[in-house]
């Protein structure tokens, strides 16, 4: 075994925002670590900007001149005396120049190395990096086509379905569903634009499309000594336009042998490329349980809170020793799973209106409290969501000790969550727990499109309705009064389920009914 060679994380400075940003800050404190904010000028008042220990601006509020500034924030680093940089997620998290710039400057990056980013970044280049690891593969072409007629020619030998997918990039973009030959030429075309537009690359490679398909992952953690273990599954089947919105663990669909297989042949896809640091590794699962490696994410995920909840491990405390030169403090037999944990991604978006981002001003925003309910968030009540960053407002997670409870304590978290000012996903994420698919576990990538319509949210009462609720609630407390009076009602909250201001409606009645407003619950 190499000698460890310990370098002390005592200053880190976090180059992102919102809530990851706090979240590696909570961590840093417990930690004795002193923790340094970046924040755009749109961003000075921010929560994470004000918990951090220093805080520097970075720039104007749009990303690209601010938060996606590496050599300032490198520059900023090295002259407050940084020991090291964590880029959370998203922003400079998976970009192998930052991180060779970083190791270049000195630092320490939280984060594995830029050659790991380098092989597992480009998924064609991913594929072939493991392609000597036994690591089971989706049917696909060998490397990126650009060639219509040459890319149909694959297609049809792969067979309708296929996917097409951006080489360069994630979060379905540049990602296309095609049925037949007739269609493949056009959305070839809008793939190859998506991708060129989101990547700055146009490659796209194809794929047979798998039906009814499980999306699962798998949480790494390696030391740089080539101690790796796999922290079990994530499920993470419940997406819109291919970005995950419900994520929980472990998986429904997989036994012992399968979750084991599947964390062995993870483990085997991170040795490829010499990785340390979390990371997680993307399969696809058919109704078989027959699992396809799709891609690596070498960074934290959003979802690592219901990992850290089933496992009793804090992530973030695990990637900072790991980063200081520590080996794992952990062998694969000691890590269990304990209960159930299901994460919500709580979006400034209205599912009504095909999840578009919403923006505003949280008017209302109250969290939820109790036993097992964690919210890892980065907003206060008052607070601007602009255009210029992810809709993402929080990230609302239950732990139990069975699905079932993880369940009921999600909707009862969903109900206490008060946010007017943006619609948000929250309403959608109660249609979730309640659908009969989600709760018996048999779901897969397909079920938005299979259950879910904008019309199948809470809908306002109409008039009649509300006026049948108030006038029985006022019978049942009739008393001789012989005053005339107004019947008064109110739609349901609104933070869930509609996230607009409550319209109130009013009726006049005769003496012998005293006044009551009604306000129905959620």
């Amino acid at each position: 075994m190499v000698t460890p060679s310990i370098r002390p994380i005592r200053r880190l400075l976090i180059a992102n925002r919102g809530e990851i940003a706090l979240r590696i800050m909570r961590t840093c404190r417990e930690m004795g670590i002193t923790s340094i904010a970046i924040f755009s000028e749109a961003d000075r008042l921010s929560p994470h900007a004000l918990y951090a220990d220093e805080a520097y601006c970075v720039g104007p509020p749009p990303s690209r001149d601010s938060y996606l500034r590496g050599d300032y924030i490198i520059e900023l680093a090295l002259k407050h005396k940084v020991d090291a940089i964590h880029p959370g997620y998203g922003f400079l998290s998976e970009r192998s120049e930052f991180a060779r710039s970083v190791e270049e400057a000195g630092l320490i990056l939280v984060g594995p190395s830029a050659r790991s980013m380098d092989l597992m970044g480009n998924k064609l280049s991913a594929k072939h990096t493991v392609a000597n690891f036994q690591i089971p593969m989706v049917p696909g072409s060998p490397g990126a086509i650009t060639d219509p007629k040459l890319a149909l020619v694959v297609a049809q030998e792969i067979g309708f379905p296929v996917l097409l997918k951006a080489a360069a990039g994630g979060g379905g973009k540049g990602m296309r569903i095609v049925e037949s030959s007739a269609e493949f030429s056009e959305q070839l075309q809008r793939a190859q634009s998506e991708a060129l537009s989101a990547f700055g690359d146009g490659a796209v490679f194809i794929e047979k499309y798998v039906a009814a398909p499980r999306h699962i992952e798998i949480q790494l953690i390696g030391d740089q000594y080539g101690n790796i273990v796999y922290l079990f599954e994530r499920e993470c089947s419940i997406q819109r336009r291919h970005q995950k919105l419900v994520e929980e663990a472990p998986s429904t669909c997989l036994n012992p042998e399968v979750r084991r297989a599947m964390g062995e042949a993870a483990v085997r896809v991170a040795q490829a490329c010499g990785y340390h640091n979390a990371g997680t590794v993307e399969f696809l699962v058919d109704d078989q349980l027959n699992f396809y490696f799709l891609e690596m994410n070498t960074r934290l995920q959003v979802e690592h809170p219901v990992t850290e909840l089933i496992t009793g491990l804090d992530l973030v405390r695990l990637q900072i020793r790991v980063a200081e030169g520590h080996p794992l403090p952990i062998q694969q037999e000691q890590i269990q799973i304990h209960g159930h944990a299901i994460e919500l991604r709580v979006c400034a978006e209205d599912p009504q209106q095909q999840f578009l981002p919403d923006t505003g001003i949280l008017e209302r925003y109250r969290r939820p409290q109790g036993p097992g309910v964690r919210i890892d968030d980065g907003f206060r009540e008052g607070m601007e969501i602009s255009v210029h960053y992810d809709s993402m407002l929080s990230k609302l997670v239950v732990h139990a000790g069975h699905r079932d409870e993880a369940i009921q304590r999600m909707i009862r978290a969903i109900q206490e969550y008060e946010i007017q000012g943006v619609a948000t996903t929250l309403p959608f994420g109660h249609f979730v727990m309640q659908h009969p698919a989600f709760q018996s576990g048999q779901f897969d990538t397909d079920f938005i499109a299979k259950y879910y319509s904008e019309c199948d949210l809470y809908k306002q009462p109409s008039d009649d309705q509300l006026f049948s609720a108030a006038l029985t609630a006022v019978l049942q407390h009739e008393h001789a009064s012989g005053v005339q009076g107004t019947i008064k009602a109110s739609s349901p909250p609104t933070s869930p389920p509609e996230n607009k201001r409550p319209v109130a409606s009013e009726w006049n009645y005769k003496p012998g009914f005293a006044p009551w407003r009604i306000n129905r619950g959620f």
